[in-house]
Formats: structure tokens, sequence, C-alpha cells
């Protein structure tokens, strides 16, 4: 009677396992699906946000690249003007020498006078 009787109760556990265990399967069946809806809703909102993260980048690129090239012009534009500035000096200091050395001179005693003062 005592096996009987055992055997018994755990059939009803097992049972009562047996329902647990599939109430968790089902929960987490539907956890999972849960899961499955909201990265299917969320996916167009994260391809859109990419999406404009990517133009952003672009836009940002496409405006240093014109920066860079705008610099690089007016690098270019600003040694030609100094070769020229340096060029015109060299011809004027040749052509007028005694002129050039006296505004040598004054500028050098302006400095000094300057720069002494302090």
């Amino acid at each position: 009677m005592n096996t009987t009787a055992n055997s018994t109760a755990s059939g009803a556990n097992a049972g009562t396992a047996g329902k647990k265990g599939g109430n968790i399967d089902h929960a987490s069946g539907q956890v999972h699906d849960s899961i499955d809806r909201v990265t299917e809703a969320a996916r167009p909102a994260v391809d859109r946000l990419a999406s404009s993260a990517h133009q952003a980048v672009d836009s940002v690129a496409e405006a240093a690249s014109h920066a860079a090239e705008a610099l690089s012009e007016k690098g270019g534009n600003f040694r030609e003007m100094q070769a020229r500035f340096m060029e015109d000096c060299n011809n004027y200091v040749r052509e007028n020498p005694m002129a050039a050395l006296g505004i040598a001179a004054a500028t050098g005693f302006l400095l000094s006078r300057l720069l002494s003062s302090r």
C-alpha cells in the first residue's frame, strides 16, 4: 500500500512539474514572440536613423573636402603673392640701393627704440 501511495504521489508531482515546465516554456515562447515583434517594429526606425547618420557623415565629408580644396587653393595663391612681393622687393633694392639702405636704417632705429623702452 505504501508503494502504491508513493507511486501515485510521484505521478501527481511529475504531472505538476510537467505543467509548470509547460507553463514556463509557454511564457518563454511568448516573451520570444514579443521580442521578435518589437524588433520588427523597431527595424524601420533603426533603418531611417542609420540612413540619416550616413547622409550626415556624407555631408560633413563633402564640406570638409570643399574646405580643404579652398584652403589648398588659397595657400597656393598666398605662396604666389609672397614670391611676387619678394621679387618686387629685390628689384627695388637693386634699382634704389641708397633708398633701400635708408629705409632699412630707419626701420632698425625705430625697432630698437620701441623694443628698448620696454
